[in-house]
């Protein structure tokens, strides 16, 4: 009953054009009402202690950085490089984006900001020299979501505080799904534009690619630092945000000087807006956690996951398809913030690895940016690229599927994720 009265409140707010943070708070008032437990005062304390962590410091650093990577050229350096290494292929710019994707995935760990740079840059280009638009389309938005999953990730920073998993192993565990992810586009992309008679770029000097490599090498140096920097413990996460953000204003000012101090404050000022957004949802789903457990959600969750509790895989492949269909309806960082008090205990019960089913939950939500109806990255690629919503889904049909693939490939063999952690520990 008391998973229906949230889930009922939930979604009737949300239908009513409620903001998510605004909704979670009115089903945890739902929740208290029936519980005959309603405290103002404990409502507000809730959400403080919800929004008072230090890990969520890394959330506005993080943001900062990939603002100040984006207005100081970094990202577009990125691109470049991309385009000189394999831009004469067939199909080239298709491996130039997903090249470029993963690049900036371990920059920013914003999916909607890897999208953007992608599409706006790569999406003209691509269109100019004859590939689909809707299939380019599509490609870019399937690209944009590996940056939820190679470090640094905002979702792994909000999952880890949710569930109590060190956001350093999520870090780690998290590279090679993210390499999988878009080595699976690649392949995709293949078969898909084999027949397309898309001009190709001029094939690149080797005295040119050295150029782009040496111009793009700062940039290629702050994923290097970070992964290196938490893998011999010389700084935590939090901190690993701090360094990030300052190497990108200082790289961006000092070095590519694209980025002037006049622009200082609309790059702060972005990065606020999104880190206040997050925080604010990380502060009302406090409160929905604390009422979660208080009122045994997680119990009647398991009871309808018994009969799958004495077999892993099964257990994960029904979560996996729980949260697919969340992902349907809710955001990204709303999924992960609801679902995470829900889901843990019983992945505690069953004795999977709170490491490894962190990384995959984070992969299924990130697919879920790529599903309509709410579907964010999808909408910022027709907003960017000016296509039609209806284009775009038919386009990225066949690179959905593709990380589909190997998300149950993740799911069958753990050993994926778990052996290049264990190693990197």
């Amino acid at each position: 009953m008391t998973l229906l009265i949230f889930a009922g409140v939930l979604l009737a707010a949300m239908s009513l054009g409620m903001p998510i943070a605004f909704a979670l708070m009115v089903s945890s008032l739902a929740l208290m009402w029936h519980l005959d437990a309603f405290d103002a005062q404990g409502l507000a304390l809730q959400m403080i202690n919800g929004a008072d962590s230090f890990p969520l410091l890394a959330i506005p650093f993080f943001m900062l950085a990939g603002e100040a990577m984006n207005a100081g050229g970094l990202s577009r350096r990125l691109v470049g490089l991309g385009m000189k290494l394999v831009g004469h292929v067939r199909g080239g710019l298709g491996y130039v984006a997903v090249i470029a994707a993963i690049f900036l995935a371990s920059l920013s760990g914003s999916a909607v900001a890897d999208t953007a740079a992608l599409a706006a840059v790569l999406l003209p280009v691509m269109k100019q020299a004859g590939h689909d638009v809707p299939r380019s389309a599509g490609l870019m938005a399937a690209g944009g979501i590996i940056a939820p999953v190679i470090p640094p990730s905002i979702g792994y920073i909000v999952f880890g505080v949710a569930a109590n998993v060190s956001i350093t192993s999520l870090f780690l565990a998290g590279i090679v799904p993210g390499i999988l992810m878009g080595l699976a586009l690649a392949v995709t992309w293949a078969v898909c534009a084999r027949n397309e008679g898309a001009a190709v770029l001029p094939r690149a000097s080797w005295a040119e690619r050295l150029q782009a490599l040496k111009e793009a090498g700062l940039a290629l140096g702050l994923p290097a630092l970070i992964i290196g920097g938490l893998r011999f413990g010389i700084f935590t996460p939090t901190e690993a945000a701090v360094v990030a953000a300052v190497y990108a204003l200082a790289v961006g000012m000092l070095v590519y000087r694209e980025l002037h101090p006049r622009d200082l404050p609309k790059v702060m000022l972005a990065a606020v807006r999104t880190s206040a957004a997050v925080m604010f949802l990380v502060a009302a789903a406090a409160v929905s956690a604390y009422l979660i457990t208080i009122a045994d959600i997680p119990g009647e969750v398991r009871g309808l996951l018994e009969p799958f509790m004495g077999e892993r895989i099964l257990l994960m492949l029904a979560i996996m398809l729980l949260v697919v269909v969340v992902g349907t309806a809710l955001d990204f960082i709303p999924t992960i913030l609801i679902l995470t008090p829900v889901l843990m205990p019983i992945v505690r019960e069953a004795g999977i690895d709170p490491v490894y089913f962190g990384v995959l939950f984070i992969m299924n939500n990130a697919i879920g940016l790529l599903t309509p109806p709410v579907g964010t990255v999808l909408n910022v690629v027709c907003s960017v690229g000016r296509v039609r919503m209806g284009a775009v889904v038919r386009g990225v049909m066949p690179f959905l599927t593709a990380q589909i693939v190997v998300l149950l490939a993740l799911v069958m063999m753990p050993w994926l994720v778990l052996g290049p952690l264990r190693w990197m520990r």
